[in-house]
């Protein structure tokens, strides 16, 4: 019995040390390594898609730019504030960021409504007048085929999903908007 409580302490320290603390100052421990590669390599207009935990991200993430499939263990808004504490958004787009809608005939459950209004929340944290519409649930899978990667979150409210095109960092290290929104 005194092994089998060494080994849960371990796991459970070894855990909180890495979801509590991150290796460098001010970075939201919850972007790993292979994260802020993606996030890095990422130009103006590639698109990052965030899933939830039902879509089918490993087979999806096969066709995308890197063919990358990360995982983060937390919800939706949660990862979408880790991402855009340091990816600007493409306010140079009619939308900074697009959501997953059901498809025709069909309407989004309140836990979804709940899901989407609190992704936007944590948007509009970072970037103040982002513009965040939806696509019908089946081009949602078309377009995250042809994003640069995918990140999928623990995210159990139906249509976690979420589409975020990559901006341009201004002069004063916020995101570029063009004169006509400034």
């Amino acid at each position: 019995k005194a092994t089998v409580s060494v080994l849960n302490w371990r796991t459970f320290t070894t855990h909180l040390v890495f979801y509590t603390m991150g290796l460098l100052k001010n970075l939201d421990p919850l972007l790993t390594a292979d994260l802020l590669h993606v996030l890095r390599s990422m130009g103006h207009g590639d698109v990052l898609a965030i899933v939830d935990c039902n879509f089918p991200a490993a087979a999806v993430a096969t066709k995308t730019t890197t063919g990358k499939h990360i995982q983060l263990h937390c919800d939706l808004p949660t990862a979408i504030d880790a991402v855009c504490s340091l990816m600007p958004l493409d306010f140079f787009a009619d939308q900074q960021a697009a959501t997953m809608g059901p498809q025709a005939g069909c309407e989004k459950p309140p836990a979804g409504l709940e899901v989407e209004r609190d992704a936007l929340a944590a948007i509009r944290k970072h970037c103040d007048g982002a513009v965040v519409g939806s696509v019908d649930r089946f081009k949602f899978y078309d377009d995250a085929r042809a994003a640069y990667a995918v990140v999928q979150v623990m995210e159990r409210r139906p249509y976690g999903n979420i589409l975020m095109p990559k901006g341009v960092i201004g002069p004063d290290g916020k995101d570029l908007k063009p004169s006509s929104q400034v």
